[in-house]
């Protein structure tokens, strides 16, 4: 256990780096100014990251450029309605055609509208950890009528939602923002899970099944939890690197 742990801890180091972030979604939320732009930002990146990175970067650049990297007041605003119709169901990535993607914006504009930003909704939804978080936006979103794009609960893993609070709570890194460090425990978090991930860590020993799901998500969460008790997440970067750069032939 103690070769295990260590190889965590190294890979950890190796990957968190500020060069994670080129060609990584997290990239987008560096390239705005403001913290509710940050916020916004990263949300809409994390809501699109899957599948191909040369696929779903480029949608989400094109989202980037239309708002002017004010995505806040861009959505808001109901910028985005200049792009998503709610009669245009051509597609605009894999599943999701152009109304899908409009009553996702459309939910998350109401938010935006009503309490400023997505911080300030989850404060007033009195969350203080990674569970009540994702409790609190698959409610909102599924409260609109549920939000394709959006989980409808918190019974699957949960991985791009999981991700974002990890940019969103997470401090003291080059990769992620934390700016909810304030109220969101990042002890609390809950792992992103993705096939890279599941993969190493199914190959190291860390889970005993290849199925994703909250419960694998929660119980690879406290395996990390004791090789890093003060910021479990940290071992994502170990996790996913590892899996990038070591892809199955």
């Amino acid at each position: 256990m103690k070769d295990l742990n260590d190889w965590l801890r190294y890979y950890a180091d190796c990957y968190e780096t500020k060069d994670f972030i080129l060609g990584d979604p997290s990239w987008f939320m560096h390239q705005v100014s403001g913290d509710s732009n940050c916020e916004t930002m990263a949300f809409i990146a994390s809501a699109l990251s899957f599948g191909s990175r040369k696929q779903f970067m480029p949608k989400i650049q094109t989202l980037l450029d239309l708002s002017g990297g004010e995505l806040s007041r861009w959505v808001t605003e109901g910028g985005y309605r200049n792009l998503f119709s709610t009669s245009d169901r051509s597609c605009f990535y894999r599943m999701y055609n152009m109304q899908t993607m409009r009553y996702f914006f459309d939910r998350l504009s109401a938010m935006l509208r009503q309490y400023g930003s997505i911080g300030a909704y989850l404060r007033n939804c009195r969350v203080h950890d990674g569970m009540g978080a994702l409790e609190a936006i698959c409610g909102w979103f599924d409260a609109g009528g549920g939000v394709k794009v959006v989980p409808h609960d918190t019974s699957s893993c949960c991985k791009r939602l999981c991700m974002f609070l990890r940019w969103m709570v997470r401090d003291h890194s080059p990769v992620d923002m934390g700016l909810w460090v304030d109220f969101i425990d990042k002890r609390t978090l809950v792992m992103p899970l993705d096939t890279h991930v599941l993969r190493v860590a199914f190959e190291i020993g860390l889970l005993n099944h290849r199925c994703a799901s909250m419960a694998a998500t929660r119980k690879l969460t406290d395996a990390l939890a004791v090789v890093f008790p003060d910021d479990p997440l940290k071992g994502d970067f170990a996790l996913f690197g590892y899996g990038v750069a070591h892809p199955v032939s």
